[in-house]
């Protein structure tokens, strides 16, 4: 389980491929640190940590992670968004977040406002009843509030901080974000489709 508030940004340094599965090399401030086994958090999808080394760690995406998320379109060099699970004892800054990524969205317009950014992203329309005004949603693993709600499209609005600490500064029009909508708009959807059909 994880807030989407994000404590580190990590690289890529290698990708290896072995069958349908490729294995990411993410050197962070926090790589050192971890253990094999941890969950944690790369772009708001929940990865084993398989080996730690010299200041890097290794986690392996399989194939149906690399096709639902934008796990298979990282390269090397790319800067990802890292947060370690959260700790029972510590406070709940953002949202509940599962690092299970629902979908994919694409920036479709990005506009610089004085002091803060604004991204408006589109989704399919079949998660459409899973977002709420000033609802919460998990862009890359960034807790974030989300407005002017759509059908099919939402914005969010980035402060500073966020901007300066995660890869949001590396999001342009036509870029490709995970998507974890907010795990109690899933229960209760679930619940009333099942009264519906009853």
């Amino acid at each position: 389980m994880f807030t989407g508030i994000i404590e580190a940004t990590g690289n890529i340094t290698a990708i290896e491929t072995s069958g349908t599965n490729k294995s990411f090399w993410i050197n962070s401030p926090v790589s050192q640190e971890l253990k094999v086994d941890q969950s944690v958090a790369h772009n708001g999808v929940c990865l084993t940590v398989e080996e730690v080394k010299d200041g890097m760690h290794r986690v392996t995406a399989i194939a149906e992670t690399l096709d639902k998320t934008n796990l298979g379109n990282w390269e090397k060099g790319h800067t990802i968004n890292i947060e370690r699970c959260l700790l029972m004892n510590a406070r709940l800054d953002g949202h509940m977040v599962q690092g299970h990524v629902d979908t994919t969205g694409t920036c479709i317009k990005l506009k610089e406002l004085d002091g803060s950014w604004e991204y408006t992203f589109q989704f399919p329309t079949e998660f459409a009843g899973l977002l709420v005004e000033k609802g919460s949603i998990a862009v890359n693993g960034i807790s974030l509030t989300v407005f002017n709600v759509a059908k099919d499209h939402f914005s969010v609005a980035i402060i500073p901080y966020t901007y300066e600490h995660t890869n949001m500064q590396a999001v342009k029009e036509g870029a490709t974000v995970n998507l974890e909508f907010d795990i109690i708009g899933k229960y209760v959807l679930r619940n009333a489709q099942l009264h519906a059909k009853s």
